[in-house]
């Protein structure tokens, strides 16, 4: 009778083989140097191994094993920085952001927004609008430097709690200047959409951690 010798015990090279996933850049290249010393041990003498090869197969590892240590290192820092973002967009939970928009934020009998001018203008229109583009009421300013504006207005008792849209138009010796209309909102919550950090805002929207245009 024939005696059968079971082991039980595999390595972590056929572990993982046996369950179908590639091997890492470690396996890979303990791989490469047994067969490197294997072939050596029988190379032929009078046809030796050819050294500008050998070089040229070690370097292709080290640069596997390199680049499998950077990707674990950008893994970690890119986790480091999703609990930074985390953590720093908790701490505006109860202030206002700014973002591109043209809703008017109407609290009873006021109104805010805001927008961006890319250059100087020496006139601003702003047209106060229902949804339906009816005009409600227009604001003029003068003399504006480029950056951000706030818009500020005074609700009539005809239209207290309606939505309301806004419109910038700014000129420069006649010309049009280039603007950027922004929705001022309250961040009341951070949530986590699609492994990015979002913004719950008073409105009930959401919005993106890189969507924000500066905070108020």
């Amino acid at each position: 009778m024939t005696s059968v010798t079971s082991t039980t015990g595999t390595s972590s090279t056929q572990t993982n083989a046996l369950a179908g996933g590639s091997p890492s850049a470690t396996e890979q290249s303990d791989r490469f140097l047994k067969l490197l010393v294997t072939q050596m041990q029988n190379q032929d003498p009078l046809n030796p191994l050819d050294n500008a090869q050998v070089t040229s197969q070690m370097a292709q590892i080290s640069t596997v094993s390199g680049l499998e240590n950077l990707n674990t290192s950008l893994g970690g820092l890119s986790t480091q920085f999703g609990q930074l973002q985390a953590l720093q967009a908790a701490a505006l939970v109860g202030h206002d952001v700014a973002f591109e928009g043209n809703s008017l934020r109407v609290q009873g009998t006021k109104a805010d927004a805001g927008f961006e001018l890319k250059s100087k203008a020496d006139k601003v229109v702003i047209d106060i609008t229902t949804p339906g583009g009816t005009t409600v009421d227009r604001i003029e300013m003068s003399a504006l430097d480029a950056g951000r504006h706030d818009i500020n207005w005074e609700v009539p008792s005809a239209w207290t709690g309606t939505a309301l849209n806004f419109k910038v138009t700014a000129t420069a010796n006649g010309k049009p200047v280039e603007s950027l209309a922004l929705e001022h909102q309250r961040v009341t919550a951070v949530s986590n959409f699609a492994g990015t950090v979002a913004f719950e805002l008073a409105n009930g929207e959401r919005l993106a951690h890189d969507a924000v245009w500066t905070y108020l």
